[in-house]
């Protein structure tokens, strides 16, 4: 068959083996590999591509696969990286250049990457490798691999915006000829290097073409630590304490980190404390009492007692808290590491602990809200530890929030939590009470003519 009549459509299938050059291919190998030895690279190279011609044509796909080959490894031998460059270009340019061929002689000259010492030499055959396989779905696996050690030389040289364009380029989720689970260490990858140029919205996109599921199975545990420990420091970045919470828990319930001690305490006691960090609402609630029943809860005894404090509906005083909490929670002690989350060194532990002071005045206001229908500021201020003008911030946040519903008279110095009665509930009430007498009339009415039956009964008698 004529070069000019192969078939150029990538897509379709491989033709039809015409004649097959295994035996002639066995030989010429031989000979050009003597011819190398001798110096005369070229006329090796001449050989190879005139043979190369035959077995494309004739559809011979080993054959053709082993010449490319043979081509490209000889190129290496020789140092001749410019000719190596070229007959990468040249050969997968072939018109009917067979799919197979291709993939084999790029996967090899792939391997050449890291045996090549020169920077130079070597990024300049990534980039070569890299625009040949460029739109060829059958070599997308070797063109993101090339892309990972593209990026980790960019990021070895300081270019880490650079290294995480590289590989954002890259959309690993839709190759269907890649292993899962390298799948997921290529979006993590791509993941740890957002964070690392702090572009937090590319991550969050990044982390959803993950599966949760895909963490289920125990030999992926590692990978699952490295996913929810990025998420976690996303959390911290947007201060979504109770997603921080969800994804300690998933890290508690590693089957790794449950087996050991010292990992199963600390997952714990992040846990406790970002599920305290969260603002309150109905599902920060039922996490509290979800996390408060966890069977290890006594393994870090303080840490649940902090926590019973929070679920009892009684005012925590703050500077009780401090003495009997706070050097535990940021420094730490022997029997008890601090996690760090409240640590006086980082910047977030001090916003941390910010928060959680917060948490302690909502929490009261919330407890005085139950107790109280009315009560002058100043009291209020002085049962929360605050001044007049940080109580009235901290109500204010609440009743804006909807957490609580409250009035505040700032004339009179007094704050209402009794709702403003509804004309239509107003009225109910008073059908309902109306019916509640009326019955109790009927109760009495019944029970006096039973005893007047029975007194006259008995005078009878």
């Amino acid at each position: 068959m004529a070069d000019g009549m192969a078939v150029e459509n990538e897509g379709r299938l491989a033709p039809k083996l015409e004649q097959e050059y295994s035996a002639v291919v066995d030989v010429l190998l031989v000979e050009c590999k003597q011819l190398v030895q001798d110096g005369e690279l070229e006329n090796a190279l001449e050989r190879l591509l005139s043979l190369e011609k035959q077995t494309r044509t004739a559809g011979d796909m080993v054959s053709t696969g082993r010449v490319l080959v043979a081509v490209v490894e000889h190129c290496y031998e020789c140092k001749n990286y410019s000719a190596l460059n070229e007959h990468l270009v040249l050969l997968t340019k072939r018109r009917s250049q067979l799919k197979q061929a291709v993939t084999k002689m790029v996967q090899r000259a792939s391997e050449f990457i890291d045996e090549i010492s020169d920077a130079d030499i070597k990024l300049k055959l990534i980039d070569t490798l890299r625009s040949v396989t460029v739109g060829k779905i059958y070599v997308e696996v070797e063109r993101a691999r090339l892309s990972m050690k593209l990026a980790a030389i960019k990021e070895s040289e300081g270019n880490v915006a650079e290294a995480s364009t590289i590989l954002q380029d890259l959309q690993v989720e839709t190759f269907g000829s890649m292993d899962k689970r390298e799948k997921v260490e290529f979006i993590l990858e791509q993941m740890r290097l957002c964070l690392a140029t702090q572009d937090y919205i590319s991550l969050q996109i990044m982390s959803k073409k993950i599966s949760t599921r895909f963490f289920e199975s125990d030999q992926n545990s590692d990978l699952k630590l490295r996913f929810y420990q990025m998420m976690i420091a996303h959390g911290q970045h947007d201060n979504s304490y109770l997603t921080m919470c969800k994804h300690y828990r998933s890290v508690y319930e590693t089957k790794c980190v449950l087996d050991d001690d010292s990992k199963r305490k600390e997952a714990l006691r992040y846990v406790v404390l970002f599920v305290l960090l969260a603002p309150y609402d109905n599902e920060q609630s039922d996490l509290v009492h979800r996390v408060a029943a966890e069977r290890n809860m006594d393994e870090i005894p303080l840490y649940e007692t902090l926590l019973k404090d929070f679920i009892r509906e009684e005012i925590l005083d703050w500077s009780h808290v401090c003495e009997r909490y706070e050097s535990e929670l940021r420094t730490g002690s022997e029997a008890s590491p601090a996690t760090g989350a409240l640590s006086t060194e980082t910047e977030d532990g001090r916003a941390n602990w910010v928060a959680f002071r917060k948490r302690v005045v909502e929490h009261n206001i919330r407890v005085i809200a139950k107790y109280y229908t009315e009560i002058r500021i100043a009291r209020m201020a002085q049962l929360l530890s605050l001044d007049v003008e940080e109580c009235e911030e901290s109500l204010s946040r609440l009743v804006v929030d909807k957490m609580i519903y409250a009035r505040f008279d700032r004339l009179a110095g007094v704050v209402s939590f009794k709702r403003a009665a509804d004309p239509a509930g107003l009225l109910n009430d008073w059908s309902h009470n109306i019916a509640e007498l009326t019955s109790l009339v009927n109760k009495t009415c019944h029970l006096i003519n039973r005893e007047e039956m029975l007194h006259a009964l008995a005078g009878k008698s």
